[in-house]
């Protein structure tokens, strides 16, 4: 894996958005991959000022979901649909017909998670899927002991990752307990992957995607079998690396041009 240790989150997000950007203008129509949570909203933001200076044209650019709650109510404003819709679409002006993603209200969830699988194939594959990392090493909603080679799926949630979750809910109650994911071998199967972890919270689960065996105890450390996988982490999320001042040197001596 390439591990890009940035100064702080605005940081990471401005890389990695211009990461994005490079290929957007190299393939118009890309299939982006987007992950919820607060830790992503930098990327959003800076890819958004940058479709507002006029520095990129996302207009035929494509989205979909990495994961979706079962069972909340169509346009619930907690469903990751509803927060794609907010946070990515809008700002950058594309339209709801550029996005798709799975619908955790269907009335056979089982079978909608295997379509949406399909329906990622049939689009041509996911060119950058964006990542998150839970406190536990989970990656999407692949929970740890998740196989390595799982597909799109319903999954429950720990109680860990609800009490997690459950700051963007009014109660712990409201958070739903299960979830379609796309499975860690679905997300393998994307041409480039983007970890972004900050905060110390971050640091162990980091540190055993990026240093420790390949395990199902750690989901995120499939990242390690994926031939272009990029981890940014800021220094608070880095402090448990080993290698860090590795990493800080290997990024630095990189040739000015090439991205990551």
């Amino acid at each position: 894996m390439e591990i890009v240790i940035v100064p702080d989150a605005a940081a990471g997000g401005e890389l990695i958005a211009s990461a994005m950007a490079e290929l957007v203008t190299r393939k118009p129509d890309a299939l982006l991959g987007v992950a919820t949570g607060s830790t992503p909203l930098p990327i959003y933001q800076a890819l958004a000022a940058k479709v507002r200076g006029g520095a990129l044209d996302v207009s035929r650019a494509r989205v979909c979901q990495l994961d979706e709650y079962v069972g909340l109510p169509t346009g619930h404003p907690e469903s990751y649909r509803s927060v794609v819709l907010r946070e990515v679409i809008e700002p950058l002006g594309l339209t709801e017909a550029s996005f798709f993603g799975p619908d955790g209200a269907a009335e056979d969830v089982a079978a909608e998670a295997i379509a949406y699988d399909h329906a990622l194939a049939a689009a041509g594959g996911v060119d950058l899927q964006l990542l998150g990392i839970g406190t536990d090493g989970h990656i999407g909603f692949n929970e740890p002991c998740s196989s390595l080679a799982s597909r799109t799926r319903i999954k429950t949630l720990t109680q860990q990752t609800r009490v997690d979750n459950a700051r963007f809910f009014d109660s712990l109650d409201e958070v739903p307990h299960h979830v379609i994911t796309q499975g860690i071998g679905t997300i393998l199967e994307a041409r480039h992957l983007v970890l972004l972890a900050t905060g110390e919270a971050k640091a162990d689960a980091v540190a055993a995607t990026v240093e420790g065996p390949l395990s199902a105890l750690v989901p995120a450390s499939a990242l390690q079998l994926h031939p272009h996988a990029t981890v940014v982490v800021d220094e608070a999320a880095a402090s448990g690396l080993k290698l860090a001042d590795y990493f800080r040197a290997t990024y630095a001596a990189k040739p000015a041009w090439q991205s990551i």
